[in-house]
């Protein structure tokens, strides 16, 4: 699973269900403060679910992105 780092709003999202994504990948880009905060893949995998859409608020913690 591929969280938050911080609370923000969700600009745009780089992924989609079945991509392969490799460790260091940008998944989704937040918004906070007028400043864009990419969230990052930790580990590599293919994306099974994307749990946020463009304009969704997310809380430092939640989950963004399943892999498997």
């Amino acid at each position: 699973m591929i969280r938050a780092n911080m609370a923000g709003t969700v600009w745009k999202v780089l992924v989609k269900p079945g991509d392969t994504v490799a460790p260091g990948q940008d998944v989704v880009i937040l918004e906070s403060m007028k400043m864009e905060i990419p969230i990052t893949a930790e580990t590599g995998g293919t994306v099974q679910a994307v749990k946020v859409g463009v304009g969704d608020f997310v809380n430092e913690g939640d989950v963004v992105v399943e892999l498997d």
